[in-house]
């Protein structure tokens, strides 16, 4: 059994934002070498998340104004904004969208359903956030 970890970082432009990481983990599944295993890709912040969807920006923003709709950024809303946050929306969001992602691997490559691919979330950016890949397998 082999076992492979990589840290992907991110530092988004805007508070929010979706962004494809699949490139980055599928050339993470390459070097780990593994053949035939699974892949975990989660975030490692309280503040933003990882999930598998569709790459189509319309989806992204509909994303976006969900989440926004169901905990809107508001500095007075949250009991956790006491504590001099301002980001308890954040963790809500984060809730939503999911913390973690599990792909099997098959023939040395991400074994996806059509239109799959893995996504990082950000929902209070604009400073470093680490990913973390974990590959097993043979």
């Amino acid at each position: 059994m082999k076992a492979y970890t990589e840290y992907l970082t991110f530092n988004t432009k805007n508070r929010y934002e979706i962004v494809n990481i699949t490139p980055q983990v599928e050339a993470a599944v390459r070097k780990s070498k593994v053949k035939e295993g699974m892949c975990l890709v989660n975030s490692m912040h309280i503040t933003s998340s990882v999930f598998i969807n569709d790459n189509e920006s319309g989806l992204h923003r509909d994303f976006l104004e969900w989440v926004e709709e169901l905990a809107p950024y508001d500095i007075k809303k949250y009991k956790h904004n006491l504590t001099g946050e301002d980001n308890g929306d954040a963790h809500l969001k984060r809730t939503l969208m999911g913390r973690e992602v599990v792909v099997a691997i098959t023939g040395g490559e991400l074994d996806f359903g059509p239109w799959e691919e893995i996504f990082y979330g950000e929902f209070d950016g604009q400073r470093n956030k680490r990913v973390l890949v974990k590959i097993i397998g043979e």
